[in-house]
């Protein structure tokens, strides 16, 4: 992009650039005014002042004259000003209201986004600062990221004249401008995140998600996950990948390696979670057994599917209360009677509106409805033709929706709570799927339930059982028994193995008795083995119970697992946060495990309907746009600046220059406040 002068920044006038430097906006350069007027700007010899023009010749073609000739109006804004308003003053109402006003009727466009900048020009007295508009261009830059929307957006035509009717010196970027604005920010953005990285002095986790574009294009995000030194949980998104044809596993793990070797983590990975679908790496990966890591398949995804096989025995039914819950959120009048029926009938309090999504907390509230506001449910079908009688349930759908709504109550249990949990660790996530398998057991062998139903949970049951093969590792059971509620006694039968807790004392002792502690370790340096070790007698006793307390340093682990868990309740970080000056060693290993992920999104976007809107947003993106708006916005959500070149735009920074302009505009001596439209 072409940086010459003509493109810079203009600027506001008159405030501190010390302060807006150390806010992070760009460094000055050659400050450009915004108003006509020559006498305002900066000139090399203060001393020589230019010939004032006329209002005649400068100010009055802006102004016309009102019919009873005692004011004149702004022809930009219709501000009228007394007909004997001194010419100062409206110089001035055009300089900080009109910016550019002289050239409003070029067509001025520009070949690439300037940089901010904030000048101050030492006068001895302050003026009001000026806003420059072409700032509003950096605004949409942020609107559209954090909307997730298209450069192309703002080409719609009426947006411009929206604008322009506020003010008509705007000019908005075109939208290639906005697209090479955006591809620069993620890669200055992305060298801010590489750096970062490299001062993390944990293992990092990574995950893994994939979807499909409208455009037929797959993608995978790659997310990196540890846990600091202050023991609080991080997390960065990396990339947004393109994935090749033909999208299998090969290109998937491909595709993650460049990656993990741009941000230079690929010998400080742990374990890569993956959301499980047909075509992500695990295939490969067993084939293969590539990869230093290992690979976890995510369990939100694997319980929302278990979840989709007890719902198919009532879909239909479950559609026809749908259809009713939608013409309850539709009407006011509807939603009011099905309100005063279910305190009529004392069924229970509702809110609305309810959530009809096809998600399972959309799925469990339409369940939720006949178990709990059947009568209701009816009374309102029957007041309301529109809704016909086809709406209403036959004894038998009933009987059904209530036999499946006992059967998944601990599965809408456990999901609200994976969905509420701060952290769900590995640990936890086990904790509660060992649950979920003992309650497929019992309704798979108890006579309360229909045959139909039996069958979904033999289903149910085999997913199961192909998730524990898939988590059975030693990674796995390190990371359970490393959170402090769980340990050896809430761990799963399938995962306590008596050789894991082997491999485990083993790992600990080889990786972190001692290298993390150099001031610990045995033996004799190399400058001493080539003296012939000639130490004294002393010495070799200091060192002897040196070695006899590292051993026993060693053992934190057992020590560990001797004390009773902690309760479920427990913040897993500040435990060990508390506890590390206790379990020096033992505590690093824990921050490097504990940063394993039992999934591999957010669980709330997988069973609540905020998850419907986060697909269409990723679902509806073009392909030159998703890998740069997606990570921006990540990045900014996480806390990050946005940052052009070597830049930090501060958007909250430019909106108190604004304000404090338009306000200082708005108090100017001689102006009167009466708008006329």
């Amino acid at each position: 992009m072409d940086w010459g002068a003509n493109n810079a920044f203009k600027t506001f006038k008159d405030v501190e650039p010390k302060s807006m430097m150390d806010m992070g906006l760009i460094p000055t350069i050659d400050s450009v005014d915004i108003g006509l007027s020559s006498s305002e700007q900066g000139n090399a010899t203060p001393s020589a002042k230019p010939r004032k023009k006329t209002m005649t010749s400068v100010y009055l073609k802006f102004f016309e004259t009102a019919a009873d000739g005692k004011s004149r109006r702004c022809k930009f804004c219709g501000q009228s000003y007394s007909i004997a308003t001194a010419t100062g003053n409206l110089g001035r109402h055009l300089s900080n209201r009109h910016p550019g006003y002289d050239k409003s009727g070029d067509v001025v466009t520009s070949s690439a986004p300037p940089p901010i900048t904030v000048v101050r020009k030492h006068q001895p007295q302050s003026k009001a600062p000026q806003v420059d508009y072409n700032h509003l261009n950096w605004l949409l830059v942020k609107w559209l990221v954090l909307a997730s929307l298209p450069p192309a957006t703002l080409e719609e035509k009426w947006l411009a004249n929206s604008y322009k009717f506020l003010n008509p010196s705007i000019q908005l970027w075109s939208s290639e401008e906005y697209r090479k604005t955006f591809h620069e920010v993620f890669r200055s953005m992305k060298e801010v995140v590489r750096a970062s990285l490299e001062h993390v002095s944990s293992k990092v986790s990574i995950t893994l998600e994939f979807w499909t574009s409208y455009e037929e294009i797959y993608y995978m995000s790659v997310t990196c996950h540890w846990i600091d030194e202050n023991w609080s949980f991080q997390k960065m998104m990396l990339d947004i990948c393109h994935i090749p044809y033909p999208c299998g596993g090969a290109e998937i793990y491909h595709s993650l390696v460049k990656v993990l070797r741009l941000y230079n983590i690929e010998n400080r990975v742990l374990s890569c979670t993956h959301d499980n679908s047909q075509s992500s790496m695990h295939g490969y990966v067993d084939g293969q057994k590539v990869g230093p890591f290992c690979y976890i398949p995510c369990s939100a995804h694997v319980l929302n599917l278990i979840i989709d096989d007890g719902l198919r025995t009532t879909k239909s039914v479950i559609s026809k209360i749908r259809e009713f819950a939608i013409g309850l959120n539709a009407s006011s009048e509807m939603s009011e009677d099905f309100t005063q029926f279910t305190a009529a009938y004392q069924e229970s309090t509702w809110k609305m509106p309810l959530d009809t999504s096809t998600r399972w907390s959309g799925n469990y509230q339409m369940l939720d409805i006949v178990c709990k506001a059947s009568k209701s449910m009816d009374a309102v079908i029957r007041k309301y033709e529109t809704l016909g009688s086809r709406m209403l349930l036959s004894s038998a759908e009933k009987n059904a929706v209530s036999n499946v709504h006992r059967y998944l109550q601990p599965f809408y249990k456990t999901t609200n709570n994976m969905c509420t949990n701060k952290l769900p660790t590995v640990g936890l996530v086990l904790f509660f799927m060992d649950h979920i398998s003992e309650t497929i057991a019992a309704c798979r062998d108890s006579h309360l339930y229909p045959d139909l139903l039996k069958n979904a949970a033999k289903e149910m049951a085999e997913k199961v059982r192909g998730y524990n093969n898939q988590v059975c590792n030693i990674i796995i059971y390190m990371t359970a028994v490393l959170d402090p509620r769980i340990k050896g006694e809430l761990i799963p039968e399938s995962l306590n193995a008596e050789n894991f807790l082997d491999e485990a004392r083993t790992h600990f002792i080889r990786n972190y008795s001692t290298s993390h502690f150099p001031s610990m370790t045995s033996g004799y340096s190399a400058q001493e083995l080539e003296e012939g070790c000639n130490v004294s007698f002393a010495e070799e006793i200091a060192r002897k119970k040196r070695r006899a307390n590292m051993s026993s340093a060693t053992d934190e682990l057992t020590q560990y697992l001797s004390e009773p868990p902690a309760p479920i309740a427990t913040d897993v970080l500040e435990w060990w946060k508390v506890n590390s000056m206790r379990y020096p060693r033992l505590s690093l290993m824990a921050r490097d495990f504990l940063a394993v992920q039992a999934v591999s999104v957010a669980p709330e976007e997988l069973f609540c309907g905020k998850g419907d809107e986060i697909y269409k947003q990723r679902f509806c993106m073009p392909h030159d746009s998703t890998q740069a708006l997606l990570c921006i916005r990540s990045w900014l959500q996480g806390g990050m600046k946005l940052k052009y070149k070597t830049t930090e735009i501060d958007f909250e920074r430019l909106m108190e220059l604004a304000t404090t302009a338009a306000t200082a505009d708005n108090t100017t001596p001689g102006s009167e406040k009466k708008q006329k439209y």
